[in-house]
């Protein structure tokens, strides 16, 4: 299904709430039997299990871009652009078949296209007179044949066959030069009618001669809602963009220093209000349990060429250091799969609280660390609020306001789902994520409850007292399909159902990837 309805992705705001409270989260009762204990996911029960985590793909606009993996390749020793061919994409090389990636999740996200995809394969330069074409170019994708919207036909169905929800491409924000002056109106609507009748899903729209043009970004939204209903643009550049904007990234980060700088981002749009038929959703980037805990999209940008570069450099993009990201791949799919609960929500549509404390973190450099320039020593900080909520109360917290404690994130979604995140600080030259005491409120008994990150305990809070009869509580890692009964494994009392860390832990990762250092994430839910 798609996020306007079967037929358009994007209608009414009031269209799409009601079709995910229909068929977003249909959890029905069942029975289980399996072992809370298995510190690995399988099956040793003779009774059918039903998984806590849809099969069907939910309605989120999430992504992998193909942009650090196209200066992966090149060692970052050429310009990115050159890498954006047929051949890396669809080919069989060592580093090649990009469409092969993310199995488990592709069918849950869209195949975005990065820069260059439109211009001549020998054009390297960014201000190319080429910037803007948004057509399949044929010397990139010489098997891809016909006018351009034909073209671009055979390679959506292309990427589509390889399993992936969609594709989609990046634009710059401009009309190419190449083709003089031209009326901008006649010129987007026809790139838009090419990329409806192709399938093509996804605009990435980004820099650009118009790229701070609200006028213009606004123009091109309106035309795309009526002749490319079906695809989902996505600006960027300045806050306010995001009133008339289904969806609006939060923009590139260094990765050493990415979480508080990407929560503070999300803060800042959260005073915004979606306007008309514009969803205002927040695209966090590569931030899966911040988009998790604060109702966000997801834009992956990390991919799962581990190590150096090819030519034996460190990659300096995802330093193996601090988080590592790139060795912590599972926290993308438990984060992309949580969107089958509960999709991504717009701006203005839930009140939300913000913690007057801030907390900060602080990075010093080390040799390629990072893609922007930095000298050996320096100390890169960012500052973001200890506490964050949408549709709820600021969480609660043990040893509150703390130098290192976690950031808490926590939100209640439009179909009545909960998360609550624990989010790890940088502190020097080490990330790490305290284990502290959260407790949530939680409006009903009943509803789907992701958790993730570390805890000392988590303690859901209930309007009422919790009475145990009839009642069975399960856990599941959101990378699996095992749900494990988890009932008798917890502390109830009086309203507060008590989740020790330990066991938040292990079923947090009981489908986890041997090596992968991702922190836990889980969902629960009460069954009556």
């Amino acid at each position: 299904m798609n996020l306007r309805n079967q037929n358009t992705l994007f209608e009414r705001k009031q269209r799409i709430m009601n079709s995910i409270l229909r068929n977003l989260v249909i959890l029905i009762p069942f029975f289980v039997i399996a072992t809370a204990g298995i510190p690995k996911e399988k099956n040793t029960s003779t009774v059918k299990q039903v998984s806590l985590v849809p099969k069907t793909p939910g309605n989120a606009p999430d992504y992998f871009c193909t942009w650090n993996i196209q200066g992966y390749v090149l060692s970052h020793l050429t310009d990115l652009r050159s890498a954006m061919n047929q051949n890396n994409i669809f080919g069989s090389g060592k580093y090649e078949n990009w469409v092969g990636l993310f199995p488990k999740i592709r069918k849950d996200i869209y195949f975005v296209m990065d820069d260059a995809w439109d211009i001549p394969q020998n054009v390297k330069s960014k201000n190319s007179e080429y910037y803007g074409t948004a057509e399949l170019d044929t010397s990139r994708f010489p098997g891809y044949k016909g006018l351009p919207v034909e073209r671009l036909k055979k390679l959506v169905t292309a990427i589509k066959a390889r399993g992936w929800k969609g594709a989609g491409g990046w634009i710059c924000a401009q009309e190419a030069p190449v083709y003089g002056k031209v009326d901008p109106k006649a010129y987007w609507i026809e790139r838009l009618k090419a990329a409806n009748i192709s399938g093509l899903s996804y605009w990435k729209v980004d820099w650009g001669k118009q790229s701070k043009n609200g006028e213009w970004r606004k123009m091109v939204t309106d035309l795309g809602r009526k002749y490319a209903p079906n695809l989902i643009i996505e600006h960027a550049m300045e806050k306010k963009f995001i009133e008339f904007s289904d969806v609006y990234r939060t923009y590139d980060v260094e990765n050493i220093i990415s979480l508080p700088v990407t929560i503070q981002r999300v803060v800042d749009l959260l005073s915004f209000k979606a306007q008309g038929e514009a969803l205002g959703i927040i695209n966090c980037e590569d931030e899966p349990y911040i988009a998790a805990g604060l109702g966000c999209a997801i834009g992956i940008m990390r991919h799962p060429f581990n190590g150096k570069f090819p030519n034996g450099a460190p990659d300096n993009v995802f330093p193996a250091v601090g988080r590592d990201l790139k060795s912590r791949m599972d926290e993308i799919t438990r984060g992309v799969r949580w969107h089958r609960i509960a999709g991504p929500f717009g701006v203005g549509s839930v009140p939300y609280e913000v913690d007057s404390v801030k907390l900060k973190d602080y990075w010093i450099m080390g040799e390629h660390e990072s893609w922007v320039k930095r000298h050996v020593g320096d100390t890169v900080t960012a500052t973001t609020p200890a506490r964050v909520s949408r549709g709820l109360p600021l969480p609660q917290i043990s040893n509150l306001h703390s130098v290192d404690q976690p950031v808490v994130l926590a939100s209640r979604y439009p179909n009545g789902a909960v998360t609550v995140v624990t989010i790890g600080r940088s502190l020097g030259r080490k990330y790490s994520l305290k284990r502290e005491t959260v407790t949530v409120k939680i409006p009903e008994l009943t509803v789907p409850v992701g958790v993730f990150g570390d805890y000392k305990e988590l303690i859901l809070e209930f309007p009422a007292k919790i009475n145990l009869k009839g009642i069975k509580i399960y856990g599941q890692d959101l990378a699996g399909e095992i749900p494990v009964n988890i009932t008798n494994q917890l502390k109830i009392a009086g309203n507060k159902l008590i989740l020790p860390g330990e066991l938040i832990r292990k079923i947090g990762l009981m489908a986890a990837t041997k090596g992968d250092l991702s922190d836990p994430g889980r969902v629960v839910k009460i069954i009556h």
